[in-house]
């Protein structure tokens, strides 16, 4: 017979039809390996997939939040006697709010001429400062170079004069520490239309006003003292005010609305967020201007300059809730049984290509039919080498290792 071309020996194998054969291997090893495999993705999908991650809900993450916030506090500042509308910014009581603890005040600031503060700027000759080069800290640079003082001289600047002096020593509100903050957290969970607030449950307004929030004894109460804040951050409450900072209270709702929804309860946690032991020198902490402007009988225009050193709090809230539906459940118990059959890739692994008996268990596994053959009537059971029989009705061999 003449040999095939090979695009009809591509052809025929392309129309070629593959049928599963079974095979009953009898050996221990190879049993035990295929058990086991199944018992670990079992347990997988029980333990994880199940009861800990609970594929069996459809969830919503798409929370919707509203953060209402309250400071309270008083301290003493530069012989003054502050209380919050003086050290919080900004007054809306918003989920981002800072509570200023140190200050460094410039009074009386008039548009003018001066000389430059910022000792980059020192100079002893016009050459060393450039009219029309970048501008100075405080304002830009005129091109002459004036008597700071009886031993100084620096860059004169049009601007704002006085200028800033900003390497001045300033006190810190230590009383800070023992202010309070009352946080109001309401969430929604639209695809549930489930609403629920951080408020503890039955507490009446006597009760709330008297508590504070620790993470063990009152998890519940929305009132927390700004030193525990720092320390539930890991901070100093004292450092921290000197150079200011971000830290983050974080409100987290992970509700499990299968069981009672009165159980799903906020959890606090605290976290220092820009960084400030990793910042260098350059970058101390966080520090912010701002200005108050006054016209006088003259009609000339002045100002009281602040820059503020503070804590900067800010809320953040995330979460999701899950519940039963019968969707994901479906999906991932056929995930599951389905996956049951890596076993069974992993023994004909160890089968094919590890055990000495690996030609002799790839003989009785993959089998060619020619097509002549398919026409030929059923012989019944044919003898295979070494005396195993295998039936023509079943296709299920027996092979032992």
């Amino acid at each position: 017979m003449a040999a095939r071309r090979p695009g009809a020996r591509w052809l025929a194998d392309f129309l070629a039809y593959e049928t599963a054969k079974s095979v009953v291997v009898k050996s221990w090893v190879v049993g035990a390996v295929n058990r086991a495999v199944q018992l670990l993705i079992l347990s997988y999908f029980v333990g994880w997939v199940f009861l800990h991650e609970k594929a069996y809900q459809v969830r919503d993450t798409a929370i919707e939040s509203s953060v209402v916030t309250k400071v309270k506090g008083v301290g003493r500042y530069g012989g003054r006697v502050l209380d919050a509308a003086d050290y919080v910014t900004p007054e809306q009581g918003a989920a981002v709010f800072v509570v200023i603890t140190r200050r460094i005040v410039t009074e009386n600031q008039v548009q003018g001429l001066c000389p430059e503060s910022d000792t980059r700027y020192r100079c002893t000759a016009d050459s060393d400062c450039q009219s029309n080069g970048p501008a100075a800290a405080s304002g830009l640079l005129t091109g002459r170079c004036v008597r700071y003082n009886g031993t100084l001289r620096t860059c004169e600047i049009r601007g704002w004069c006085p200028p800033e002096v900003d390497a001045v020593e300033a006190p810190v509100m230590l009383e800070a520490e023992n202010f309070t903050v009352f946080v109001k957290n309401s969430v929604r969970f639209p695809l549930f239309g489930f609403e629920r607030a951080n408020l503890p449950p039955r507490a009446t307004a006597a009760e709330l006003s008297r508590c504070r929030f620790h993470p063990a004894r009152r998890p519940l109460c929305p009132i927390l003292r700004l030193g525990d804040v720092a320390r539930f951050a890991g901070q100093d409450f004292a450092a921290l005010a000197a150079t200011g900072g971000v830290v983050g209270i974080k409100i987290a709702w992970v509700c499990d609305l299968d069981r009672a929804w009165e159980l799903c309860l906020p959890r606090y946690s605290f976290a220092r967020l820009d960084g400030g032991a990793r910042h260098g020198a350059g970058s101390p902490g966080y520090n912010f201007r701002s200005a108050r402007y006054r016209r006088g009988p003259n009609g000339t225009e002045s100002r009281t300059l602040m820059k503020a050193f503070g804590i900067r709090f800010d809320v953040l809230v995330y979460g999701s809730a899950g519940k039963f539906s019968i969707v994901p459940t479906l999906i991932n118990v056929v995930a599951a049984f389905t996956s049951v059959g890596v076993g069974s890739v992993l023994c004909d692994l160890i089968l094919l290509h590890f055990l000495k008996g690996a030609e002799h268990y790839k003989a009785r596994k993959f089998e060619e039919v020619p097509e002549a053959s398919l026409h030929q009537p059923s012989a019944g059971p044919t003898a295979l080498r070494g005396g195993e029989m295998q039936s023509t009705d079943s296709g299920t061999g027996s092979l032992g290792l």
